[in-house]
């Protein structure tokens, strides 16, 4: 039985990671980690504070999507982290497999560089949060992605999208 293909999406310092794992964990389908998907240029670029651009991100979102491909043709479902700022982004995820949810992690600023300053051994500098909130466009009520308050606790938020998913 397929479970569902899961996106968990927004800016960094969001929580991605954190919800993405126990929401995998409690759906008890496999997690990838879409970071882990960069090129050592793209890493190399960002750590630098330099941001990516469209180009930057085309190989990485189409070996994300081709992922997605594979869970849906052959797995019980897979949650995913990726930023997917831009709709366009998006597009190119959904074209990979067609039903993807995606789980919008949406906060306020402050919470955000608050966390990314907390926060040890990840590529991201605190510097390129605004340039990802510039970069941001949230999804369209078509897109029907579902959007979370980071403001809520964590086992809070994944209760909530877990009852969803059961829906």
């Amino acid at each position: 039985m397929n479970k569902g293909l899961y996106v968990v999406m927004g800016v960094s310092g969001c929580g991605k990671s954190l919800i993405g794992t126990a929401l995998a964990r409690a759906l008890d389908i496999d997690f990838v980690e879409g970071d882990d998907y960069h090129s050592a240029e793209n890493v190399r670029r960002m750590s630098s504070g330099i941001p990516l651009t469209d180009d930057d991100r085309a190989h990485w979102l189409r070996a994300l999507a081709a992922r997605l491909r594979e869970a849906k043709d052959a797995g019980p479902g897979l949650v995913m982290t990726c930023s997917a700022l831009k709709r366009s982004y998006r597009d190119v995820l959904r074209a990979g497999a067609g039903e993807v949810r995606f789980v919008f992690l949406r906060g306020p600023r402050a919470l955000l560089a608050e966390r990314i300053a907390g926060r040890r051994g990840h590529f991201m500098p605190p510097s390129m949060l605004d340039s990802q909130l510039a970069t941001l466009e949230e999804p369209a009520p078509d897109e029907h992605a579902w959007v979370c308050d980071i403001r809520e606790s964590p086992q809070d938020l994944v209760a909530a999208l877990v009852a969803r998913a059961s829906a």
